[in-house]
């Protein structure tokens, strides 16, 4: 809950959705800065079925990815963020900015949906789709998981080795190899 994740939106976009689906629920997981803002905001959009769940144990977090339907996220940057492997790996399809480097891991339309970086409207829309197009929000999740292994520790350890070996003081530089 700190203003890079711009929860706000989220919190935005939910009303959006509950306008249209008015038992739908949100559970934001986590804690930080914004905390009381964000309460404060979901209280003055008179939102319902928001859970505030705070910090939570990683052991405990699966319990949280699978009783949702759809994981959604509205940050203003982010590089790998796990939650999304972690959506991926528990079969929700997922709703997410398009910054940083979630496109390269999250394929508009084959893997979930992206919307603009502070854009709650595009955020409720997509989220609004998946809810009445069940199948197609499965047939993402699907695709999403299979993409997983490419996330696996024998898959990224040659590349990781590579990038650091080429990088080893005394070392001429060489162009590394990675492959897509």
């Amino acid at each position: 809950m700190e203003p890079l994740y711009n929860v706000e939106c989220t919190l935005r976009a939910f009303q959006v959705v509950q306008a249209q689906c008015p038992d739908a629920s949100l559970t934001l997981v986590g804690s930080g800065s914004e905390l009381p803002r964000l309460r404060m905001l979901a209280s003055s959009l008179e939102l319902r079925n928001v859970v505030f769940a705070g910090r939570v144990a990683p052991d405990a977090i699966a319990d949280y990815y699978t009783t949702h339907d759809i994981y959604i996220q509205s940050p203003e940057i982010d590089n790998m963020p796990l939650s999304v492997l972690e959506a991926f790996a528990s079969g929700l399809p997922v709703v997410s900015t398009d910054v940083g480097g979630i496109p390269t891991i999250l394929r508009h339309g084959e893997h979930g949906l992206l919307a603009p970086s502070g854009d709650a409207p595009a955020l409720a829309a997509h989220v609004l789709r998946l809810l009445a197009d069940s199948d197609r929000a499965r047939t993402m999740a699907e695709k999403a998981h299979g993409t997983l292994a490419a996330y696996t520790w024998p898959q990224v350890r040659s590349r990781w080795l590579a990038v650091y070996d080429s990088v080893r003081p005394g070392r001429a530089p060489q162009a590394a190899a990675v492959q897509t």
